[in-house]
């Protein structure tokens, strides 16, 4: 038989844990600001293809030549293939960039595949849209929840949920991640992937509650969690490999995408079984929470 494991005995040093990753997180967020990539705050984007592999630093040191100082040069697929980002409202800014890299190409001439131009208005509306999108994803995740359980679940895994996107914008504030589509992409996703956890949890304790009738709640919380930690480290494990190898092969353009979702799925796993339990014993959950409520109307009716 499986040993039971005390989660809930270190729950207070968890939740310092938490109050601290969450406090530097949003301290980041508003300090430092988020390092929004082109798809949010306007620019040109430009796709090159060299004859020979291209010298991403050679490039990078053209392009400030030519006076162009605050352009990202990446390298895109193949080593022949950069990419160049730049900010600035004038569509016509692409051309002049790849004209000015063609005058001084050499005997590896750049041809233009592809020049892309987003206008500030709408960076800031995909920004607004994109933050839309995501309380609306909290939203009918809370409301699935309450009535697929109980409201005291769906807090429980609201507040997870909520620790677990601050927490991986707070990291990508920190260390400055170019934050894009792609990477509110990941962020959609760890929300997905984070509720999964926690659903898996909350189920095996809503059957223990039939199972263990002389438990109490925080025994419920460490069987439960016993007998689907297994299951959880499984699922984690591989799906963190899968995204190592996007992180260290899937080169620049999913760099942050791969570091949003490494740092989400983290912090899913941890929140699964150290917040939403703990939220669970804070509103003292109890199996008279199961019971569904009988009518008060069906009493009277049947009262001679």
């Amino acid at each position: 038989m499986l040993r039971t494991i005390n989660f809930m005995g270190v729950r207070n040093v968890a939740f310092g844990v938490t109050l601290f990753l969450t406090a530097l997180a949003l301290f980041s967020c508003f300090h430092k600001g988020m390092n929004y990539g082109l798809d949010f705050t306007g620019g040109t984007l430009i796709e090159l293809t060299y004859e020979h592999p291209a010298d991403v630093a050679k490039v990078r040191a053209q392009l400030t030549e030519s006076g162009y100082h605050e352009a990202i040069v990446q390298s895109f697929g193949a080593t022949t293939d950069l990419l160049v980002r730049m900010p600035g409202e004038d569509p016509q800014l692409g051309h002049q960039v790849a004209d000015a890299l063609q005058k001084v190409g050499g005997d590896n001439p750049a041809q233009v595949k592809r020049v892309e131009f987003v206008g500030p208005q709408v960076g800031e509306e995909l920004r607004d849209q994109g933050g839309l999108g995501m309380l609306m994803a909290l939203g009918g995740v809370l409301i699935y929840l309450a009535f697929r359980f109980q409201w005291k679940f769906a807090v429980g895994a609201i507040v997870s949920l909520v620790h677990d996107v601050v927490v991986t914008v707070g990291i990508l504030s920190f260390f400055q991640v170019t934050f894009d589509l792609t990477v509110l992409a990941a962020v959609l996703a760890i929300i997905g992937y984070s509720l999964n956890d926690t659903i898996v949890v909350f189920d095996r304790v809503r059957e223990n509650f039939r199972v263990l009738r002389k438990a109490s709640l925080i025994e419920n919380i460490n069987i439960s969690t016993t007998q689907t930690l297994l299951r959880t480290m499984a699922t984690s494990i591989s799906t963190l490999l899968a995204i190592s190898a996007l992180l260290f092969f899937g080169g620049d353009n999913l760099h942050g995408f791969s570091v949003a979702l490494f740092v989400g799925v983290m912090a899913g796993t941890y929140s699964s079984i150290y917040i939403a339990n703990v939220v669970l014993i804070w509103l003292n959950l109890n199996s008279e929470d199961l019971i569904p409520a009988v009518s008060t109307q069906k009493e009277v009716d049947d009262r001679p």
